[in-house]
């Protein structure tokens, strides 16, 4: 593959973000991923599929520094990265939603989302603690960044609202938002529509196109709706017993045989 292309909506796919090589992880005598190597492309949406257990939350843990592989390199940007800490991988550019949700129940959606600001925070306790000069700067700037957000998730109505009050759909509205308010490079969404009825999905859906197309944000997300990856992915990779079983655009996934089987329970049987 060229270092660009075009897609047919006419938006233009750039080189690799991320590139996983070789990736192997164990937990004890477990082997949760097994020699996979995959790219995520600047501009994309990229999803990782598979069944259940197939090792696709410890592939997302891998790449925003929770999980450290045993074997295998990660790529970000061009650069090899050493093992670093979540905290560090979110400073680079990484931000991420989680499968369970993981707000602050207490807190209004406005202070939530505030939080996903946390890496570009750059003022002392000083400044902080007498909140004039760069702190207020920061502040303004901050708080300005977060307005957009809530603005682009048509969520206005509830800024205000503790999370916990929410119903469950706008809780992961608002997870989406606090990883948006990082102005993430690479964004990981793990499961976004999980729990939702029809109209809930297609909002999600929507949001996340539009946050491709209009932040220009790489996407990498896991999804276990098919028709929700066919119809918002660029190219999705699958997993399954922790192997890569098929790559390529959604066409091509679908009509890949290895995936045929694992999603109608064929290959399990056969093992």
């Amino acid at each position: 593959m060229s270092d660009t292309y075009v897609t047919e909506d006419g938006r233009t796919i750039g080189p690799p973000v991320l590139e996983m090589k070789n990736i192997t992880l164990r937990f004890g005598g477990v082997t949760a991923i097994k020699d996979i190597s995959f790219d995520i492309r600047e501009g994309e949406i990229r999803a990782i599929i598979g069944p259940n257990g197939a090792g696709k939350s410890s592939m997302l843990n891998v790449i925003n520094g929770f999980y450290h592989p045993q074997e295998g390199e990660v790529f970000f940007r061009g650069e090899k990265r050493k093992p670093m800490k979540p905290y560090q991988i979110a400073h680079q550019g990484i931000a991420r939603t989680f499968q369970n949700i993981a707000l602050f129940k207490g807190m209004s959606t406005l202070d939530n989302i505030m939080t996903g600001r946390f890496t570009h925070m750059k003022t002392n306790i000083f400044w902080q603690a007498i909140w004039k000069g760069p702190a207020e700067r920061e502040e303004i700037e901050n708080r300005e960044i977060v307005e957009k957000v809530i603005d682009f998730l048509e969520i206005q109505a509830i800024r205000k609202t503790p999370v916990g009050a929410l119903p469950y759909g706008l809780q992961k509205r608002v997870e989406l938002g606090r990883a948006l308010a990082a102005q993430p490079k690479l964004l990981l969404l793990d499961e976004p529509m999980a729990g939702m009825n029809v109209e809930e999905k297609e909002d999600m859906s929507r949001f996340i196109l539009d946050v491709n197309d209009e932040f220009g944000t790489t996407i990498a997300l896991i999804e276990h709706d098919m028709s929700v990856v066919m119809d918002i992915s660029d190219r999705v990779v699958v997993m399954d017993y922790g192997a890569k079983i098929g790559d390529g655009t959604p066409d091509e996934v679908i009509n890949n045989q290895a995936v045929i089987d694992a999603y109608l329970g064929v290959a399990h049987e056969e093992n």
